[in-house]
């Protein structure tokens, strides 16, 4: 299984991120009280989100199958019941590695209907020229929504919406109403350029949209989980958003003069955002070439 595991995962882990079975022995899933009863964890991959209660455990993304045991073992310390359901934030492997194990073990896993097809067929992620296999049977969401669903468990209104299309055509934000908690997946890379996924429908355009619609949700104590990333504020988000939108201003003339891909890079067009938000994951020229592509350059 870990074999599947680790083709699935290759170039689509994050920061500090390893990928054989032995390079998680040191690894720690941590968590944050964020709310009673609400939680953000964190260890290899992207941050999850949990709400426990006597309702059982609702547990948002599960990072890396070689994981599961961990991450399970951290949540039992904070509660005495069976994780119920899991939902996916998208279908990108550091997020949804551990379906299969939980799967297996009779957690329900729900996610947008586009992640179920992706995670049902093969795909390629053209950023990385890497071909990605259908997930395992027990892997895939049996659970999908289109645009809106809610939950109501452990006395709490969950409400989870579809931001189309963002980081990929399967994006969701999870919304803790009553925590105030918002868990945003990867549409939201705190302190970082994002990964966008423009072979899985994302664009740079979609995803200032997405986060435009977060910040409407949210208010000044709202309690932001990115996909990647520390805990954030409406502040942490109004300031990604105003780099991002910088950003799409800053290549979209060079697109409309026509220059190519090549020769945008060349122009450095980021140069005044680099050394605060090109330190992550997501290096400086392999974000501009996502971009503009995503705005049409050749």
């Amino acid at each position: 299984m870990l074999r599947r595991v680790l083709a699935r995962c290759a170039l689509v882990a994050f920061p500090a991120t390893a990928l054989a079975q032995g390079d998680f022995a040191d690894t720690v899933i941590e968590s944050q009280d964020l709310a009673s009863g609400v939680y953000l964890l964190t260890g290899a991959g992207g941050n999850m989100g949990l709400c426990v209660g006597d309702d059982g455990a609702f547990l948002i993304d599960d990072q890396f199958a070689p994981l599961t045991e961990k991450i399970l073992a951290k949540i039992k310390t904070l509660t005495d019941k069976d994780v119920r359901f899991v939902i996916n934030t998208h279908w990108h492997g550091d997020h949804t590695g551990g379906n299969e194990n939980l799967g297996n073990a009779g957690v329900a896993i729900i996610a947008h209907e586009n992640v179920r097809v992706r995670l049902t067929t093969d795909q390629v992620m053209e950023v990385f020229g890497r071909e990605v296999p259908a997930a395992p049977h027990a892997a895939h969401p049996v659970i999908t929504f289109t645009e809106n669903i809610s939950f109501h468990l452990n006395g709490r209104t969950i409400r989870v919406s579809h931001p189309a299309n963002a980081h990929t055509d399967g994006d969701a934000f999870i919304y803790f109403e009553e925590a105030n908690v918002l868990h945003m997946g990867d549409v939201f890379f705190h302190g970082m350029y994002p990964f966008i996924d423009t072979g899985s429908g994302g664009s740079i355009q979609g995803v200032i949209a997405a986060v435009e619609t977060a910040l409407g949700m949210s208010d000044d104590a709202t309690k932001i989980i990115p996909g990647h990333g520390a805990l954030a504020s409406k502040t942490d988000l109004q300031a990604y958003l105003g780099v991002l939108q910088g950003v799409r201003d800053a290549i979209l003339p060079l697109v409309k003069a026509g220059k190519s891909v090549d020769e945008i890079v060349a122009a450095d067009p980021l140069a005044k955002w680099n050394e605060a938000w090109g330190q992550g994951f997501m290096k400086p020229d392999v974000f501009t070439r996502i971009v503009a592509g995503s705005l049409g350059a050749k």
